[in-house]
């Protein structure tokens, strides 16, 4: 059993699941937050877990975090599908990746489990999936966020080559209890408030929280130094997803396919009449040009050597409606 165990990104959504599990099983752990960081998603276990305070974009601040820490947990990072945080996003992803990574190989920490995204893996035109080993091809999308989690794998690669043992696990489109700032739950949220009128004619992988946390976990334990783990569940178009999201919810509501060029023009449209709150915040065009494309992955690796289990998503997407529900987070 490990000694101490430092998780970044500890009051965000997969972090906080994380740290809940491990207090839970009795481990030492120190959570990594800022001084100004909302503790809410860390309330059911505070009383059992240990806050250390740093910022992973300032490399000052985490000297001497990482001192005698067996085991670390990077998930510190800015999820956002859209254009007007780019700076944001680098320092936070690549920057701050960079400062973690390097903060623990000079600490001699013993393993890391770097934290990725199915976008560092690459997006298709078809149904087929991609798996650990396809070329990343975001680069005719501008996706900001995509980049910066690309090239944090990178730094993952050139702090392996150093010396440091770090495996990389890659979560697909995380649905879950305990998503309270409705990362790929706004999707639930805005398809119960009749916001969804159309959707987009690709699809993504879908995968709950819970296996997420447990990949992480048996990434730590069984994950061989320097490989990346897609951490994944079923491939689901998006009409697919917002018609199992009504079906869990009871609430329907009439929404059409949208092409992309369609997009472009009600986009345009909306810049001038029009009432967007009517319409998801889903609804940018950097988040839609992605979604008109496919996110389709395959899990087997991680299925093989990492044990990763599979529900279908359904379940996931319940959990997660039956979560805001019963927080009253759906209005």
């Amino acid at each position: 059993m490990a000694n101490k165990v430092v998780v970044t990104g500890s009051t965000g959504f997969i972090g906080s699941r994380l740290i809940l599990r491990l207090a839970g099983e009795g481990r030492d752990v120190h959570a990594l937050v800022r001084k100004s960081s909302d503790l809410t998603s860390l309330k059911g276990c505070l009383d059992k877990i240990t806050l250390i305070y740093g910022d992973v974009t300032n490399a000052a601040s985490l000297d001497g975090v990482f001192d005698g820490v067996d085991e670390v947990y990077h998930i510190a990072g800015l999820t956002y599908m859209g254009s007007r945080k780019n700076d944001l996003l680098k320092k936070i992803n690549i920057d701050g990746t960079r400062n973690v990574l390097e903060a623990c190989r000079k600490a001699g920490v013993r393993r890391v489990v770097h934290t990725s995204s199915v976008t560092a893996v690459g997006l298709s035109n078809s149904t087929i999936p991609l798996d650990e080993d396809s070329p990343w091809d975001f680069c005719n999308v501008p996706l900001e966020y995509a980049r910066t989690k690309h090239v944090a794998e990178k730094i993952v690669a050139e702090e392996v080559s150093k010396g440091l043992d770090c495996v990389i696990v890659v979560p697909a489109f995380v649905f879950g209890a305990g998503d309270i700032n409705f990362n790929a739950g706004r999707i639930i949220k805005d398809v119960y408030n009749r916001k969804m009128p159309f959707y987009p004619l690709g699809g993504v992988c879908v995968v709950d929280v819970e296996i997420v946390v447990e990949s992480l976990m048996a990434a730590m334990q069984k994950g061989r130094t320097g490989e990346r783990y897609i951490i994944g569940g079923d491939n689901v178009s998006y009409r697919d997803l917002s018609r199992t999201i009504m079906k869990v919810t009871g609430v329907h509501q009439s929404s059409l396919p949208l092409p992309l060029w369609g997009a472009h023009i009600i986009n345009f449209m909306l810049n001038y009449v029009g009432d967007r709150k009517k319409i998801s915040k889903l609804f940018n065009m950097s988040m839609f040009t992605v979604a008109s494309k496919f996110l389709y992955v395959d899990s087997s690796k991680a299925r093989r050597e990492l044990g990763m289990r599979y529900e279908p998503y359904e379940q996931s997407i319940r959990r997660t409606f039956e979560f805001y529900r019963d927080q009253k987070m759906l209005d």
